[in-house]
């Protein structure tokens, strides 16, 4: 049974994507939940539409690097104009995306074109190809050495930023910093997930195990292991009904999140 499945170079490819990029989703996904970026992450995931759009309009034949570029300048406007305390953080960031979705819809629309892009909405892993698994093992590494050299500061400001200053620790930087490897993490896998899935992938990982952690450790460990195990599962058993990938990602996610819901809540 498996071994017909793995007949398949697309699956091969698929099942390695799964593996390098699910752990990242767990990994983020902590701090993010830990930070209540939620909303963040969801935003950026929508902007993508527009970076996709900017791409276009300048004529970039590879809309990836539009796509990186746009989220990186939508996810520091985003740091910036939250500490200025313009706004509640979830007003703004929802007014933003609400903002950049509809203008990249609006321009990719233009002259019935949209429907050349409409996959991105749910994506498709089985697609990747081995230049874009080679993309993702960079992005395994710049993530894992970021993680390895600021998970102390990112958890010292998530608990008390004025505390985490006076530690010599610098607070808008890090932040920046975490801003911008949401948004590679985002742009960089979006093709395969999905605009429409991006945002419970990152979320519910961590959710789950935040249900059930006793620690930042465990918390940490447990994320990346439900990451890795509904993204492998939800591979196989896309793969046995002929259903979507992501989709099937989302919803063996959110049963693991709901067991583990109701297990915390009875111990």
């Amino acid at each position: 049974m498996f071994s017909e499945m793995f007949s398949y170079a697309f699956m091969i490819r698929a099942t390695i994507a799964i593996v390098l990029i699910s752990p990242l989703f767990g990994m983020v996904g902590t701090m993010i939940v830990q930070k209540r970026m939620a909303y963040f992450s969801d935003a950026l995931g929508h902007s993508a539409l527009t970076g996709i759009a900017a791409g276009v309009i300048m004529g970039i034949g590879n809309t990836t690097i539009s796509m990186v570029l746009f989220g990186i300048c939508f996810a520091l406007l985003l740091n910036y104009i939250s500490r200025k305390g313009l706004s509640s953080s979830d007003t703004l960031i929802s007014v933003f995306a609400s903002c950049a979705t509809a203008l990249g819809l609006a321009i990719l629309s233009r002259g019935g074109s949209f429907s050349n892009y409409s996959a991105i909405l749910v994506g498709d892993i089985l697609s990747i190809t081995v230049s874009e698994i080679i993309q993702l093992v960079v992005l395994f590494g710049v993530i894992l050495i970021f993680w390895c050299y600021s998970i102390n500061r990112l958890t010292a400001i998530s608990i008390h930023a004025t505390l985490a200053k006076s530690r010599s620790i610098s607070v808008r930087v890090m932040e920046d910093a975490f801003a911008i490897l949401i948004a590679l993490l985002v742009m960089l896998s979006i093709k395969w997930v999905g605009i429409l899935l991006i945002n419970a992938l990152l979320i519910l990982p961590a959710a789950s195990s935040r249900n059930i952690s006793e620690n930042f450790r465990e918390y940490t460990y447990l994320a990346i292991l439900f990451s890795v195990f509904s993204g492998v599962l939800g591979l196989f058993v896309s793969y046995f009904t002929d259903m979507a990938t992501g989709p099937m990602i989302v919803i063996i996610a959110s049963v693991i999140y709901f067991a583990t819901y109701v297990y915390g809540k009875d111990r």
